[in-house]
């Protein structure tokens, strides 16, 4: 698995609270730009820069998008940094 986009994707505040706040079960777009004082465009550009890296899920319900956390994809980033750490990470 290549990590430069979903590196990138992390190099962002925004997104990565939007990753924090995610931890605790899907939330539908809006949900998540009400946290923001940014426009809905820019949290649509931001969670499509998390969706293409990977990072998040999103399921269409009606008229809503919500966004979960891709949790393989994280156990897959939590098992790299493990293996370049060594046997000390845990």
């Amino acid at each position: 698995m290549g990590f430069s986009e979903t590196f990138k994707a992390l190099s962002d505040p925004t997104r990565r609270e939007i990753l924090r706040m995610l931890k605790s079960g899907p939330m539908s777009a809006g949900e998540i730009a009400a946290h923001f004082s940014i426009t809905g465009a820019s949290i649509s550009h931001h969670l499509s820069v998390m969706r293409d890296a990977g990072l998040v899920l999103d399921d269409r319900v009606g008229k809503y998008i919500y966004y979960e956390l891709n949790l393989t994809v994280v156990d897959e980033l939590l098992a790299w940094a493990a293996d370049l750490k060594g046997d000390g990470f845990q």
